[in-house]
């Protein structure tokens, strides 16, 4: 029997920049550090459990610039090991343009996925 290894899947910025991995459902920053989480209807949180944007088919985290409705917190799943991000990443795939309602997280608010021990959201330490 061989054992499947799970992939690794770049997600990318509007300009093409690979800046976050995916190894479903843990996300991670480009050192390797977990940033976030997936669920399974593709909305991504951060490693405090809040609510950052969604996935999309071309394998970028966007959000609305403005809701009026505030998602639920959800508990995050255990801490993942730390790992070790391919010295190659494929291209980006082509990214249609988004439009002005929209926000690429990775680019223009990668402070909401920060690492465990950092962030502005992040709650003090006693």
């Amino acid at each position: 029997m061989s054992s499947i290894q799970p992939r690794l899947i770049p997600l990318y910025t509007t300009r093409g920049d690979a800046e976050a991995f995916l190894l479903y459902p843990y996300l991670f920053n480009r050192t390797g550090e977990w940033i976030g989480f997936v669920t399974p209807k593709r909305e991504v949180y951060s490693v405090l459990g809040e609510y950052v944007g969604m996935l999309t088919d071309e394998r970028r985290i966007i959000r609305k610039r403005s809701t009026s409705t505030l998602t639920p917190r959800l508990t995050p799943p255990p801490c993942p090991p730390k790992i070790y991000p391919p010295a190659t990443i494929p291209l980006a795939p082509l990214m249609s343009e988004l439009s002005h309602s929209l926000i690429d997280v990775l680019l223009e608010m990668p402070e909401r996925l920060h690492t465990v021990d950092t962030g502005e959201y992040r709650e003090d330490m006693d």
